[in-house]
């Protein structure tokens, strides 16, 4: 299987998986363990009680990656990212080995020096884990290795909180944290060796350690790219949402279910366990590309679920506060459990399928040489969203605001982020539509995709079969692609603003309209300048019969201006089906085709004096296989 290959047999990935999930789980053993030491000792420090000191952990832990990203992100472009992380899981070993006299001694002031420390070495290790992960992996695995190191993360989160309860909880509590903590940090340590050491990005880079200035201008290197910075956004966004949920559970077990911590902790596995099916489900979906289509699909998901989890929370009925608190058994047992259950587990799921993809573009996209930059920049991102969200539920709450109206509002919220995006970022959305058609209505098998440029302008040519074939290629190239389009579909009312954002460029015959004509070879030179991939279907018109038709000279125009290569294409398995011409009268045909299978074959570049229109068509032919 895939998935045992990445994590156990895989040689540069899974140094890095087990180095990130062993760092991951001591980062929840050790926090968990400690608020339960606060808790259960009613321990005071710096003048707080109790629940302030509570309240104080999870900033004291967020501060570091606010501090300090820009930093970690330069170093880890400076220098070898292996050695980076194997000095900052050298710092963790001596880290536990402090935190271990901590417990020992029931330390709260060491204790925080500790939680700040830990939270400096995650700091650190972010950019390391996400920035060298393209590095390690082919391109068409770099998906797959992202939703493994979201399951990892997730289920060490799980595992270590749980582990964590009940050790504190066992007659030998103290020696069973000390020795947990030290034996998974060495652990963590003996796997980053293992690590392929790659050499630094930018080793002339110069550090600056001025936490304000370094980190505006670590923010403003994500901001060239829109695609790129509305990732950070929305993976900060997805923080900012599951930040608040984490922290309402406990809420909503004790003030409106009436439960113990038991139902808590079933609540975190569902979550845990659901973001990390929706990690390893992203990968399959997207089919060894990164398919940001899902993305839409996570956050649409994500909105029912949270307006589900409102509903659901609000049928509640109220409890007498004499009673005990429910236990698991009993909770599971109520009429309201079921539907909570599910809600919460399809927050998880989708908020899965909408992170992998993010992460995955965020690392793609960026250049090498500021990619541990951008992920330093996305981890300050994070923290100011989380930080935010904390500040926003405590105005809830005194507002006296009830848990269903909170989802409902944080519901409302995911669905104006999403808009946002998606208007910004229309590329989110056309992704959506064409994985759509080619994931859900044909079975999209594409061959010759190493023929793609990674960079670099091309002109991409194919057979025009049906009235979604540039929906199809949009799918199946990695790339964004700009369309050249007949300008009557661009007078269709909904679909003219999609058009229109997507920057598909419309187009008439010189005789029909000269100036729409002009323009768009206008547009198309800028476009090749500016080094974007051109799709065009040079018949001019969808085939009435199957056959490959005749091509127009608007390819020889395009290359006398930019003489870039000729990409050939060839789509199979369309004729017959519902958006051919197969029959006359399009409402009147049926789905005789459904979900039927589809192929795109790509050809090898032709040089741009090569490419004739008699060779294009030559090509096209060779790689058309006949419906």
């Amino acid at each position: 299987m895939k998935s045992l290959r990445f994590l156990f047999g895989h040689r540069s990935f899974s140094p890095l998986f087990w180095t990130q999930f062993l760092g991951a789980f001591n980062d929840n053993y050790f926090k968990n363990a400690m608020i339960l030491l606060l808790t259960f000792q009613n321990a005071e420090a710096f003048g707080l009680s109790t629940k302030s000191l509570i309240a104080a952990a999870s900033g004291i832990f967020i501060l570091p990656f606010v501090l300090f990203s820009s930093v970690a992100g330069a170093l880890s472009d400076k220098y070898p990212k292996a050695r980076v992380g194997q000095s900052i899981k050298l710092a963790e070993v001596a880290i536990m080995i402090l935190a271990g006299y901590a417990f020992s001694h029931a330390s709260v002031n060491l204790l925080f020096v500790c939680l700040f420390m830990l939270g400096l070495h995650s700091t650190f290790f972010g950019p390391v884990k996400y920035s060298i992960l393209p590095e390690l992996v082919r391109e068409e695995d770099l998906v797959a290795g992202n939703a493994y190191v979201e399951l990892g993360t997730f289920l060490a989160i799980l595992i270590g909180t749980v582990t964590s309860g009940i050790a504190i909880s066992h007659p030998s509590g103290t020696p069973l944290i000390l020795g947990g903590l030290i034996a998974v940090a060495v652990g963590g340590l003996l796997m980053s060796f293992m690590i392929p050491v790659i050499p630094g990005a930018q080793p002339h880079l110069k550090i600056s350690w001025n936490p304000i200035s370094d980190t505006w201008r670590t923010l403003k290197l994500a901001l060239p790219q829109k695609a790129v910075f509305n990732s950070l956004l929305g993976i900060s966004w997805f923080w900012f949402l599951g930040g608040a949920l984490l922290s309402i559970l406990p809420v909503l077990t004790e003030s409106v279910i009436h439960a113990n911590a038991g139902v808590v902790t079933y609540f975190l596995g569902l979550f845990t366990i659901g973001i990390a099916i929706g990690s390893v489900a992203a990968e399959k979906l997207s089919h060894d590309q990164i398919e940001i289509g899902l993305v839409p699909l996570g956050s649409f998901g994500m909105t029912v679920f949270l307006f589900d989890l409102a509903y659901a929370v609000s049928r509640v009925p109220a409890h007498d506060a004499s009673l005990p608190l429910l236990t698991l058994r009993e909770f599971l047992n109520t009429p309201d459990a079921m539907r909570i259950s599910i809600a919460l587990a399809g927050i998880a799921v989708f908020g899965g399928l909408f992170t992998v993809p993010l992460y995955t573009l965020m690392q793609s996209r960026s250049d090498r040489a500021i990619r541990s930059r951008v992920v330093g920049a996305n981890n300050v991102l994070n923290a100011v969203y989380m930080v935010a969200s904390a500040g926003l539920l405590l105005g809830f709450y005194a507002l006296e605001f009830s848990l269903a109206r909170i989802f409902l509002i944080y519901g409302a919220l995911n669905l104006m982020v999403a808009f946002y995006i998606y208007r910004v970022v229309p590329e989110f959305l056309w992704r959506f539509m064409t994985f759509v058609l080619s994931s859900l209505l044909y079975r999209l098998k594409v061959t010759g995709h190493e023929n793609i440029p990674r960079e670099g302008s091309a002109i991409l040519v194919s057979n025009h079969v049906s009235f979604i074939d540039w929906c199809l290629v949009g799918g199946a190239v990695k790339r964004p692609v700009r369309f050249v389009m007949y300008y009557v579909f661009f007078q269709i009312p909904v679909l003219k603003y999609f058009f229109r954002d997507s920057k598909t460029i419309p187009i008439a015959g010189p005789q029909e309209d000269a100036k729409i004509f002009h323009a768009a070879f206008r547009s198309i030179s800028e476009e090749l300048k500016k080094g974007e991939l051109i799709c065009i279907f040079p018949e001019g018109g969808i085939t009435h019969d199957g056959k490959l038709q005749s091509l127009k000279r608007g390819v020889e125009h395009m290359l006398k201006s930019d003489p870039v290569p000729v990409i050939p294409m060839a789509l199979s398995g369309l004729w017959g089906s519902f958006f051919s011409r197969y029959e006359k009268v399009l409402w009147k045909k049926r789905p005789r085709r459904l979900w039927s299978r589809v192929e795109l074959r790509i050809g090898k570049p032709i040089p741009a004096h090569e490419a004739t229109l008699e060779r294009i068509r030559e090509e096209i032919q060779k790689l058309k296989v006949r419906d």
